[in-house]
């Protein structure tokens, strides 16, 4: 199986636009749009979307309130003021260090993980598309590509299709 990537321009030089034109040449091929930051080929390429599963690429910190004894130092060591002055975790400001856990004198505070993004399988015109999207915020881009690569070869694998065609 060949893999035929499209990557390394700058931004609107037209690698999504050659990559739908490789995908309507294609014959029996899976789409991949590794571009999960900012992922426009679906826009072009129409796809329906057959599953869909949940993206968990990061932690945040959750703070028991029957456990707390709302000593403060929790929101003392935060470095990213993650924690209020009411001792909640403010989502978006929490990057999941692990340092209120540590801290913590009676071990109220524990890391969970959250939902960073969504990885799909569509169907499209031309075969199948892979595709993803990253909530804004979030990190660990380079995980959800992984996924989407992996996902894309074990489609292509399944599928008996002779090439993936990437949108990078």
């Amino acid at each position: 199986m060949k893999q035929i990537t499209i990557l390394s321009g700058k931004g609107g030089t037209g690698k999504t636009t050659i990559t739908a034109a490789f995908a309507a040449l294609a014959k029996k091929a899976v789409i991949a749009d590794c571009d999960v930051d900012a992922p426009d080929l679906h826009m072009l390429l129409h796809p329906e979307i057959l599953e869909m599963r949940e993206f968990r690429g990061s932690k945040i910190a959750v703070i028991d309130e029957l456990k707390c004894v709302k000593c403060g130092v929790c929101r003392e060591k935060c470095r990213f003021d993650a924690i209020t002055q009411h001792l909640t975790v403010d989502p978006f400001s929490c990057e999941g260090c692990g340092v209120c856990t540590i801290v913590c004198p009676v071990d109220a505070v524990t890391l969970t993980e959250r939902i960073s993004g969504y990885a799909y399988i569509s169907k499209i015109k031309y075969g199948f598309m892979v595709h993803a999207l990253l909530n804004p915020g979030e990190s660990n881009s380079g995980k959800l590509v992984t996924i989407v690569r992996q996902d894309a070869k074990l489609l292509a694998e399944s599928k008996k299709s002779s090439v993936i065609i990437i949108d990078g």
